[in-house]
């Protein structure tokens, strides 16, 4: 006993030396990619100021970016905040380097996956160091000079202990399937809510287009405009901010969550929003209420509020995957099946590093074995809630900047002069008591162009001349005051049309 326990001193001693040289060579290096040149030093992008080229917050990082540059990444919970990556063209360029293989390798002691898995894999290297010693104690060993030795425990109860690898093999295809199951699953869960966020930018986005485009600015100061787009893109934002509040934990971001209400929002609507029992549908309604309010026939804010039913089911989506896991007895079984698996594995591979001394090639075989495929199981875990490690933060800071800038932007203010409403689309803006060209904004009235000459009729109908004669007579002449009771009457088109009106 006291050969043996000297011989794996001597053995722990040179690993030990082994360790600290790859360690020295490792110390420099990081598990995640460096932010580039280009984005280092720029604010936090919880920072809602207006996009602008003076003042670039950039795009490839969000509120975490700042302590990327740490070497070691926490285990459990709190590594969860550093998955929460938005690439840009300098990060890709990086992810698909020709000597990535050689970075990852090198920063695999500090990825948070394994720092996770640090207790299975122990308890797996465990059983295969037992599994050694014991067999060496049982069955005889052979030392560091090539010295064969009898076993030291001398018993028929006491046998030499193993398993045949075939086991292993015949069951290996159906632990295989149940993991890729769960890691497939896994993965399409945290692609559906990468899509509901998807949506929400682009629909926010796309509602707060139509909002400035489709304004009526008859008889609106230009201030009275900008607060009323204002408006629907803050009650906007509030929604996705209400959602990302909605599905990340409490303590993580309740406080700001608060402060960015009321520093945004006026204070009673702030207030609301916040001692609503669900957060997002009160944003929603007011988001409703905002569009209602808009100066625009029904028609276009009925085609606005699509956007609004979107918003809907892109957080009905979430909270869906918020709420049901992948079914709980899948999980259990698979850990299950996966552990008792790796457990057992040593027993199989001690025939199998024969030509190793006294078989010791096992036990760190069986560490990385243990390490992938429980890691694989990781990962499915990390990615089964997909909200905590989604840059939710940053969607709502951008999208807090783009329609910001959305509402910002007017009719012609890129040199190209609006060309004023035709006559017979003046029955559709709702604008009672005046005339096309006064509906339309002094910003958007194009200079007088000269009209052509009526084009030469071919022989047709004399009914369908006549009718075509009265359209092009209409196109012709100066709009006409619209009757103050024409809009809003129950008059149709022909009969809007007929009384004169634009």
């Amino acid at each position: 006993i006291f050969l043996i326990f000297q011989h794996l001193i001597t053995i722990m001693i040179r690993l030990a030396n082994i360790l600290l040289f790859v360690a020295t060579l490792i110390s420099v290096t990081n598990g995640f990619v460096a932010p580039s040149p280009r984005i280092r030093g720029v604010v936090s992008s919880r920072s809602t100021q207006l996009y602008n080229a003076e003042n670039d917050t950039g795009t490839g990082w969000d509120s975490f970016r700042e302590i990327r540059t740490s070497k070691n990444i926490p285990s459990g919970e709190e590594q969860r905040k550093f998955r929460r990556t938005v690439y840009t063209h300098d990060d890709w360029r990086k992810h698909r380097s020709q000597d990535r293989f050689i970075f990852y390798l090198s920063a695999i002691f500090k990825s948070g996956v394994y720092k996770n898995l640090g207790g299975e894999v122990g308890v797996v290297t465990a059983v295969a160091t037992f599994v050694f010693l014991y067999n060496m104690a049982v069955g005889g060993y052979t030392d560091l000079e090539g010295v064969q030795h009898s076993a030291l425990i001398s018993s028929a109860f006491l046998p030499k202990i193993g398993l045949p690898l075939s086991a292993f093999t015949l069951t290996s295809p159906s632990l295989g399937l149940l993991l890729v199951f769960r890691t497939n699953t896994s993965y399409q869960r945290w692609d559906e809510a990468r899509k509901n966020w998807g949506m929400n930018i682009n629909h926010t986005r796309d509602l707060v287009r139509m909002a400035n485009t489709y304004y009526d600015n008859t008889g609106v100061s230009p201030q009275q405009r900008e607060e009323d787009l204002n408006h629907v893109a803050l009650c906007t934002w509030a929604f996705v901010r209400a959602m990302k509040r909605h599905l990340s934990p409490e303590k993580e971001d309740e406080s700001v969550f608060r402060v960015e209400m009321f520093e945004k929002l006026p204070e009673q609507q702030a207030q609301m929003i916040i001692d609503a029992a669900h957060r997002p549908n009160r944003a929603l309604q007011d988001l409703s209420y905002a569009i209602d309010d808009l100066p625009m026939h029904f028609m276009r804010k009925n085609e606005i509020h699509r956007a609004v039913t979107i918003f809907e089911d892109d957080l009905g989506s979430s909270e869906r995957l918020l709420t049901s896991p992948v079914p709980v007895f899948y999980t259990r079984h698979l850990a299950r099946f996966l552990a008792v698996w790796l457990l057992l594995l040593p027993l199989a591979l001690y025939d199998a590093f024969a030509s190793s001394w006294n078989h010791i090639a096992m036990i760190p075989a069986a560490a990385v074995i243990s390490v992938f495929l429980f890691g694989i199981e990781e990962l499915g875990t990390q990615l089964e809630e997909p909200f905590t490690i989604l840059p939710m933060q940053a969607f709502c800071d951008k999208i807090y900047n783009w329609c910001m800038e959305i509402v910002s932007w007017l009719p012609g203010d890129n040199g190209r002069s609006m060309r004023p409403i035709k006559p017979e689309h003046a029955f559709f803006l709702g604008a009672g008591g005046a005339s096309a060209a006064a509906a339309t904004p002094s910003y958007q009235q194009a200079p007088p162009v000269e009209k052509s000459p009526a084009p030469t009729l071919p022989d047709v109908d004399a009914s369908l001349r006549e009718e075509l004669d009265k359209k092009i007579a209409l196109e012709a002449q100066p709009a006409a005051p619209v009757a103050p009771a024409a809009v809003g009457q129950g008059l149709s088109f022909a009969e809007f049309c007929k009384k004169g009106s634009p």
